[in-house]
């Protein structure tokens, strides 16, 4: 509603600019707002944990955003990923996979997994889940803490990771991040449709701060 507001705002004075499809892409300066943990009012990224998060983070891509929202989240930060990403993203760590198929399902996220899909996705390539399997995964790790479904999978996916020529280490560290999981862990798509979100509020935070404003205030 307050990006609605402040595009019409906008669009008053600079009638090219109507719609989110009409935001510049990339926009250095955004980023470099959001390095400062400028982010008061912008939507999802406004909260102490995440404005503590951003100069850490140092966002400066939209998928860099899409890591922020996913990332200040109970389950990534119980399953231990969140300072493993972040030595990774600054060159302090070393990133490194066990073979060709976790590589193809972490990649992206510099060998964490950060997201719910990750995580199914994982159940699958490593400890040999039927798609049936990991949907049924997907079920309990969101029933978390309900009816602690989840457990009943532990035996399966060790002894499937051990099978499949992973150490009993890699097999612990896997079960205790989807454990993780199971305390909240963000799907990539609805991360990245709330990072553009986020990043059409900073964009006219940054270049239009009054209409920023009175869109906020409205």
């Amino acid at each position: 509603s307050a990006i609605r507001k402040t595009l019409a705002l906008v669009h008053r004075d600079h009638p090219h600019i109507h719609s989110l499809q009409c935001i510049p892409r990339e926009d250095r300066a955004t980023y470099q707002m959001l390095q400062r943990a400028d982010s008061i009012g912008v939507f999802q990224i406004e909260s102490r944990a995440q404005m503590s998060m951003l100069p850490r983070l140092k966002p400066e891509r939209f998928y860099d955003l899409v890591i922020e929202i996913a990332i200040v989240r109970p389950g990534p930060i119980q399953g231990n990923m969140v300072h493993p990403y972040l030595r990774r993203k600054h060159g302090q760590e070393v990133v490194s996979y066990p073979n060709d198929a976790i590589r193809s399902v972490l990649e992206r996220t510099l060998g964490v997994p950060i997201f719910q899909e990750q995580v199914i996705r994982l159940a699958m390539v490593a400890a040999g889940f039927t798609g049936g399997e990991a949907d049924a995964l997907r079920r309990a790790i969101t029933n978390w803490g309900r009816d602690s479904k989840l457990l009943t999978f532990e035996k399966k996916l060790k002894d499937g990771m051990l099978a499949n020529g992973y150490s009993s280490e890699f097999s612990e560290q896997l079960f205790e991040q989807i454990k993780g999981f199971g305390g909240y862990g963000f799907p990539e798509s609805h991360s990245a449709s709330f990072a553009l979100l986020a990043y059409v509020s900073s964009w006219l935070k940054c270049h239009e701060p009054a209409s920023f404003y009175c869109g906020l205030l409205n």
